[in-house]
């Protein structure tokens, strides 16, 4: 969205292309573009970004952190120093508790992102519009126009985990002052990267898809309620966290199962328990 708007920007941090690195590059930045993991965040110090966005709290990585509590502290740190906007999830009411409790700089606007009709000071969607009504002077009354949900579709299946996301980035992009325009125009011409909801191949009416970037039970829940029908591979660590509940609200979707990873005689069992008669096939174990 930055660069279609001719700024120069680059995505780092915790996704691969280290923070360090970019502000090595000889030619520099008009903006980074910074994601944080939970670990990273409980190790800082001192931060001020133009803008952070906190986009939601589910249980992932209690073996570290030790409880929901010091998980949610952690994630809460994104905001501390925010200079002109910090973005919650209207949707979560932990992100807006942060949102709350955050020390900012003054002068320094909540703003939500929601998957639904928008209220003042918020980027939502008008049924299949994405709209801003919270980056112009008349939010109280008006809203701008920034994308349809047929340009969103060119991404991927637009679920809600699709519309949180986009409609979070546009958020942080306005707070940096991107007009709708460009953002729109980025929206249109964005591919997702690999292993995020990735159509593999359609063969005889089905179709495979990647989803493996969903390494929690919050991920994993928004990818299954995108279809009807799912043979689920799954596996891996429970990092403290239990699937029950999981498995047991997609149950009637799940037609089978693959599992792999180091925690294939626990899933086994959870199948067995919960929903009996399911195909269970294991590939493989710790080797995975």
């Amino acid at each position: 969205m930055l660069m279609a708007d001719s700024l120069r920007a680059v995505a780092c941090g915790n996704i691969g292309n280290p923070i360090l690195d970019a502000i090595r590059d000889p030619e520099g930045f008009d903006f980074l573009v910074v994601e944080l993991s939970s670990f990273q965040l409980h190790y800082l110090g001192e931060i001020s970004p133009l803008a952070s966005a906190f986009l939601n709290l589910a249980e992932d990585h209690l073996d570290w952190h030790g409880d929901m509590q010091s998980y949610f502290e952690a994630k809460s740190k994104i905001y501390r120093g925010t200079e002109a906007a910090i973005i919650f999830n209207e949707q979560d009411p932990k992100t807006l508790q942060a949102a709350e409790q955050a020390e900012v700089v003054d002068g320094c606007r909540a703003i939500a992102f929601s998957i639904f009709t928008p209220q003042k000071s918020a980027v939502g969607y008008v049924e299949d519009i994405l709209v801003d009504r919270a980056f112009l002077e008349n939010r109280a009354e008006e809203a701008l126009e920034v994308a349809t949900e047929t340009e969103l579709s060119r991404i991927g299946p637009v679920n809600n985990q699709l519309r949180a996301n986009v409609a979070a980035a546009t958020a942080l992009a306005r707070a940096a002052g991107v007009p709708p325009q460009a953002i729109r125009k980025a929206i249109a011409g964005f591919s997702l990267a690999p292993h995020r909801n990735q159509l593999v191949a359609e063969l005889d009416g089905v179709s495979y898809v990647n989803d493996s970037k969903a390494t929690n039970a919050h991920a994993a829940d928004s990818s299954l309620a995108a279809y009807d029908s799912v043979v689920w591979i799954l596996g891996g660590l429970f990092k403290g966290v239990d699937p029950s509940e999981l498995i047991k609200k997609h149950g009637p979707k799940i037609r089978a199962a693959v599992l792999i990873g180091s925690e294939t005689e626990e899933l086994a069992k959870l199948f067995s328990e919960l929903l009996p008669g399911t195909a269970i096939s294991v590939i493989s174990g710790d080797s995975v």
